[in-house]
């Protein structure tokens, strides 16, 4: 399994053609298929367009350029001829399990036998995709995160069979990528990085519906500490049905209280979805929201949205999912912040953290702020 030659990435939309172009650039051989002819097409032209960019800036040899346009990149639209030859299959497909659970089963009795199936899902449990396979212990989650060219994490997903020595492979071939591998020891909705951020979400859509405050003065606030993009300007620019669609997922399979705030739910049914309809939470209609940094809310710390986050981290450690270390590793790798929250709260008082928390569960009714007993007896520190 360690010679990983082949690789095969289904989907070739945001994720999937920024997948295959980094395996490109490792000098891989990648079947890059979709359903369509003109999704493929799409697919490749942008790869073409990226790595032009970085040829022009000297960050991928024009020889290696040259040999992705002779032999390396394969468009292909029927999805058993895309597999037939690979060691590796990454699936980047949109986010209905129903649907990966049809592309597995289909892809299973194409591929050959030695080959890992893997998915790049942001949330879904591994293990359900992989009981539509006859191969579970072959079966990985490799979550990469978006623009998969320029983001160095991924997460590494063991499911409730997979092998070690699928997660072994898995490993090398990330480090081939030169990207950072970090292991989920235990499949759970959300994984690493998704998981520790979902609790800030609900607390800032709360605050919304709770008119605490308002979206530009919490952007205002962060951009002013040094942010470059506010988090409710975040959710409008990735789409607002995109967060609702998160939470309800959340909701069903972690707790209740990670259900969507009305706000937002009012928002994605009347079409306004954020930056791709032009309107969401700000109006794109002329572009880039102008957020006048002024404008700044005391009703709501910055603390208080890493306390969140600090006490999910603390839980994953509490479920034996991954190490403190971990999350460290996949929060600065996966999303640019200098520091992890497992670091950030070692220069935390425990009672303060444990004050803190309580008071936000107990204002916005959620049950999910409540400090885990890590934080409580401080055994974090």
């Amino acid at each position: 399994m360690n010679e990983i030659r082949n690789i095969t990435v289904i989907g070739a939309g945001d994720m999937g053609h920024g997948i295959a172009e980094v395996a490109l650039i490792s000098g891989f051989k990648v079947f890059l298929q979709d359903v369509e002819q003109g999704f493929v097409d799409r697919g490749v032209s942008r790869i073409y367009r990226s790595l032009d960019k970085l040829v022009e800036k000297g960050k991928v040899p024009e020889k290696r350029y040259q040999e992705i346009k002779d032999s390396l990149l394969m468009p292909v639209v029927n999805i058993e001829a895309a597999v037939k030859e690979t060691d590796l299959v990454i699936e980047a497909i949109p986010e209905d399990l129903e649907l990966k659970k049809a592309t597995f089963a289909r892809i299973d009795k194409a591929a050959p036998d030695h080959a890992i199936l893997a998915s790049n899902t942001s949330t879904m449990k591994i293990s359900e995709i992989a009981a539509a396979t006859g191969r579970p212990d072959r079966v990985a989650g490799l979550h990469y995160f978006n623009p998969a060219v320029l983001m160095r994490l991924v997460e590494v997903v063991r499911g409730d069979a997979t092998s070690q020595e699928t997660i072994d492979a898995c490993k090398v071939f990330v480090k081939k990528n030169s990207k950072v591998p970090v292991v989920v020891r235990k499949d759970i909705p959300g994984f690493i990085v998704n998981r520790v951020q979902a609790p800030s979400n609900i607390l800032l859509q709360s605050a919304l519906d709770t008119n605490l405050v308002r979206p530009e003065e919490v952007d205002a606030m962060l951009r002013k500490s040094g942010m470059p993009m506010g988090p409710y300007e975040i959710m409008d620019f990735t789409g607002l049905d995109v967060a609702v669609g998160g939470c309800n997922y959340f909701s069903k399979h972690v707790h209740p209280d990670y259900a969507p705030g009305k706000t937002l739910v009012a928002k994605v049914k009347a079409g306004e979805l954020g930056k791709k309809s032009g309107r969401g939470l700000y109006d794109w209609s002329g572009g880039r929201p102008e957020i006048d940094l002024e404008k700044t809310t005391d009703k709501l710390h910055p603390m208080d949205i890493a306390a969140v986050n600090i006490n999910e981290a603390t839980r994953l450690i509490e479920m034996e999912v991954c190490s403190a270390q971990d999350i460290d590793t996949a929060i600065t790798s996966g999303t640019g912040s200098a520091k992890g929250p497992m670091a950030m709260a070692r220069s935390m008082d425990p009672e303060e953290l444990s004050g803190r928390l309580d008071r936000m569960a107990d204002l916005f009714n959620k049950e999910i702020f409540r400090p885990t007993d890590m934080i409580r007896n401080g055994t974090y520190l």
